[in-house]
């Protein structure tokens, strides 16, 4: 497939995706469907904290290209991270998780990564554990 129909695949993808129940677009084109709602009193992370997740990865194919399931929770600073993460996490609340679908442009952009073609929407489960 050339590069600009898989470009284009992805941004019809999330076009259907934006159409489904329970999707919502959390800003940059990021949307995001609540799988679990965590205590309202949970911490919600700035772009400074660090975050602990759970989370699995994967391309619109359901190519699982990384994933922290089945081991120990990883940290991360939060301004490290993608700019769909960071814009995503700062409007979740520990104990919740989320599907949630990144545009190229708040992901990778056109660059490849290992897995990952670029111009890849990228479709995470993100489960906030904690805020340090």
């Amino acid at each position: 497939m050339a590069k600009q129909e898989y470009v284009e695949k992805n941004l019809a993808w999330l076009a259907d995706k934006a159409k489904e129940p329970g999707v919502r677009d959390i800003g940059g084109g990021i949307l995001c469907k609540v799988i679990k709602q965590g205590g309202k009193g949970g911490a919600s992370p700035h772009r400074g904290s660090v975050v602990s997740v759970h989370y699995t990865g994967k391309t619109i194919n359901g190519k699982t290209f990384d994933s922290s399931r089945g081991g120990v929770a990883p940290a991360f600073r939060l301004r490290d991270l993608i700019p769909g993460w960071v814009i995503t996490l700062q409007q979740m609340r520990v104990g919740d998780r989320w599907e949630v679908c990144v545009p190229a442009s708040q992901g990778y952009g056109k660059v490849n990564q290992p897995g990952i073609p670029g111009g890849s929407t990228l479709v995470f489960d993100i489960e906030l554990l904690g805020v340090m």
